[in-house]
């Protein structure tokens, strides 16, 4: 059983920055990609940022520039550091980890969501 679940959401002003937090745990043999999305209220599920195992990036254009993800290995953990939010960053965001477990197939895990809020 491997299980996601993320972290570090909260309410923060126009400008100010928060950092996401997202662990994977459980019976792991392997890690693959790792994504950060987010789903703001009645609109569809968008890609925030992702990377891979290697550390290779990419990012959503609406958040080039002012967000950066990174992850640790070891930790199974991965981090979203967000700068200059802006009130169109408010959702909930979701991690998405691809694991694969012991004698497992490679399966997409989601985490239960944090909410980012970005008001004045």
């Amino acid at each position: 059983q491997v299980h996601v679940v993320e972290s570090g959401g909260g309410l923060v002003q126009p400008g100010e920055s928060l950092r996401l937090s997202c662990v994977a745990t459980g019976s792991i043999e392997s890690m693959s990609a790792m994504e950060w999305y987010r789903q703001a209220p009645g609109n569809l599920r968008e890609l925030v940022a992702g990377i891979t195992h290697g550390g290779s990036t990419n990012y959503g254009e609406s958040v080039k520039g002012r967000f950066t993800i990174s992850r640790d290995n070891a930790k199974r953990t991965m981090t979203l550091q967000m700068n200059s939010l802006q009130v169109e960053d408010t959702a909930v965001y979701y991690c998405k980890a691809e694991a694969k477990g012991f004698g497992g197939t490679w399966v997409d895990y989601w985490g239960q969501g944090t909410q980012v809020t970005v008001s004045s």
